[in-house]
């Protein structure tokens, strides 16, 4: 099944193409495109580690192609018990200077000089939860700025590093390059070749 979808996703990524270095930059919506992908988009809320809502709307834009592998991923995890669930996609250059002006650590946030992976509609920050859309343990909450969100992390409960392990590896399946500080965020192949943008959401 899986070789199905990477198989479906390389074509679609090569339809996309424009020129030998730029990628179709259009950007998805994917609570529309995808509608059964669980959004919990945190930066549209308060409850974010700036303490305030940074989106208008709690809406998931992503690059075409990241799209793609994003549905593929929660397919592929549906047959383990468990669905994504998403917390940022693309996120607008404006907001990642706010938020190096009160984290200004390259560890767990870009910095904005050179934008970040989220401002090309070419990364995710997601989790896992049950297909009847309750919780299940993982290593931390979203961005928790501590070794404890790192993947090599072990001094945790064990379900919690299982549920991290089956996520990243279907990521890494469909594939999403994994970031190692942080458990829950994942880069688009080629997320170089797009754009940085500061269109609002």
């Amino acid at each position: 099944m899986l070789l199905v979808i990477a198989l479906a996703i390389t074509a679609a990524c090569s339809a996309t193409r424009h020129s030998g270095t730029e990628l179709a930059n259009e950007l998805v919506d994917v609570g529309i495109t995808y509608p059964d992908i669980q959004l919990d988009i945190r930066y549209a809320s308060a409850d974010n580690f700036l303490g305030r809502a940074m989106y208008a709307a709690p809406r998931c834009y992503l690059v075409t192609d990241a799209a793609q592998r994003l549905a593929a991923a929660d397919t592929a995890l549906r047959p383990e018990g468990l669905r994504l669930i998403v917390w940022d996609c693309y996120r607008p250059r404006s907001v990642q200077y706010a938020m190096w002006e009160i984290l200004p650590d390259p560890t767990y946030v870009a910095d904005p000089a050179r934008g970040s992976r989220h401002n090309r509609g070419a990364a995710v920050d997601v989790g896992v939860i049950g297909l009847d859309g309750e919780p299940v343990p993982l290593p931390t909450d979203h961005d928790d700025f501590t070794p404890a969100a790192h993947r090599d992390a072990e001094d945790l409960p064990a379900v919690a590093i299982a549920n991290r392990e089956r996520l990243e590896r279907v990521m890494v399946e469909v594939g999403w390059i994994p970031l190692a500080s942080e458990w829950w965020h994942f880069d688009a192949p080629n997320w170089e070749r797009y754009p940085l943008r500061d269109d609002p959401l």
